[in-house]
This record gives C-alpha cells, structure tokens and sequence, in this order.
C-alpha cells in the first residue's frame, strides 16, 4: 500500500509541475494560422495570461474555426499524414545515408539535419553551391547555432516524387565535389 501510495503523491506532484504549450501548425497542416494552447497548473495559466492578453488580442476567427473542426473530425487525416511523413522521412534520410550524408532518424517535425563534415564544405558553402548548382534549397545548420555547424536543415514535408528529385540532385552534387 506504502509504495502506491508514494506512486499517486509523485504523480499528483507531477501533474502540479507540468506545463504543455502546443499548437496546430504541423499535426493539423494548419502552419501560419497561429493557433496554440496551453494546459499548465492554473497559477502558471494566470501568470501565461498576463502576459499574453498585451501581446495578442486572440487568435484569427477563421483559425480558431478551423482548429475547431481538426479537433473534431480530421484525426484519419491527421494519422494518415503522419504515417505518409514517416514514409518520407524514412526513404529521405535512408537516401541522405546512401550518399553519404550521415543522418539520424528524426523523430519530429518534418526536418532532416544531415552532416556535410566529410564533404570538406562548410555547412553555409554547401547549401549556397547546392542550390547555385542542382537547385535544391537547404538551409546551413549553423544558422540555428554552433551544434548545427557542418549540418543541414532539409525539409521533406514534400511530395515523395520531389524528394526523390531532390536526392538525385544532392548525389549529382557530393559526386562533383
């Protein structure tokens, strides 16, 4: 009994500690619309309000309508974009490696953060070269601090066509160098 008991108190404890800021940009497409929420211990929310009521006034009727309705009947849409992203994501990353890009499996977004280090470019002269010589846009990974140096930020929230356009493109470039 003890030891559940302490269980519950850690919990409750928890629960009192949590603070959950969330959006619906990504897992309902609803990016620009700026419509998030907050769900923290009330005291937290009060303090958040300060705030917030003197830098928004509320956030777009049209947006607000449109989270409404994710909520109420686009959860199939949403299950199967997040399973066409997993597809993207893991046939992108898998094709970066073949290169010889290194690159984790990313578990969020729809970002891969590939590694330039052997390629002798910096992460800025790469994505610069890439899109002067094969088209396809990256951003430098240093532009998001020093951990980014020598990576990319690679957007695959494209159709899987485009995608395999794009990797054929990076090949032709890598092999080039």
């Amino acid at each position: 009994y003890e030891s559940t008991h302490t269980a519950v108190a850690t919990v409750k404890d928890l629960w009192e500690r949590t603070i959950t800021l969330n959006g619906f940009s990504k897992a309902y497409a609803m990016t620009g619309w700026r419509v998030g929420f907050l769900c923290a211990p009330k005291d937290i929310c009060d303090a958040a309000l300060k705030i917030h009521q003197y830098v928004m006034l509320c956030a777009p009727v049209m947006g607000q309508i449109g989270a409404l309705e994710a909520l109420r009947s686009a959860e199939d849409e949403k299950t199967s974009m997040v399973n066409e992203y997993r597809l993207r994501r893991n046939m992108f990353v898998a094709g970066l490696n073949r290169i010889g890009l290194s690159c984790h499996v990313p578990e969020g977004a729809f970002y891969a953060f590939p590694s330039v280090k052997g390629t002798g470019l910096s992460d800025v002269e790469f994505a610069e070269r890439l899109l002067r010589e094969q088209r396809v846009a990256v951003v430098p990974g240093s532009v998001f601090g020093n951990g980014g140096n020598y990576h990319l930020r690679c957007a695959y929230a494209v159709s899987r066509k485009e995608l395999t356009e794009a990797l054929s493109r990076i090949e032709t470039f890598v092999n080039g160098l």
